[in-house]
């Protein structure tokens, strides 16, 4: 008897992989592992738009805190702009996010609502003031605003 999605995904998804490395293709549960498929592409997308906001918000906690500059942010800076290299040469099908006006608008609302909520400071800009390619350059970090 097949096991249903809904009674255990992990089970019904063992038994599908089963189900496809014996041919038995006329058994396969085809709705679900097409959602399941999309799903995967949903969690790379959540993944790198979670790095890009915890970067952001320590470019922001950087540029205006400059008073509590120090080692671990720069480390955490340094391995989310890694870390999101790595992704992107992975899933290069993610690159496009980067220049899509609409999700860097919600990656920046994330990051600002992180910087705020660990700084308590609430005058960060209303849009993002630096390149793509300065938030991921390692050799770029914000100046302090004047």
């Amino acid at each position: 008897m097949a096991t249903t999605y809904e009674a255990d995904i992990v089970a019904w998804a063992n038994e599908q992989a089963q189900f496809v490395r014996a041919g038995r293709f006329e058994l396969l549960d085809l709705e679900h592992i097409a959602e399941e498929i999309e799903d995967v592409g949903k969690s790379e997308q959540r993944e790198l738009a979670s790095r890009m906001a915890v970067l952001i918000a320590h470019l922001l906690k950087w540029q205006f805190q400059p008073e509590r500059q120090g080692s671990s942010w720069q480390v955490t800076i340094r391995h989310q702009r890694k870390a999101i290299q790595l992704h992107l040469k992975q899933v290069p099908s993610l690159k496009p996010k980067l220049n899509d006006a609409e999700w860097c608008e919600i990656i920046w609302g994330d990051a600002v609502y992180q910087a705020g909520k660990e700084t308590g400071l609430d005058d960060f800009p209303e849009t993002c003031p630096w390149s793509i390619d300065d938030i991921l350059s390692s050799e770029w970090l914000p100046t302090t605003p004047v």
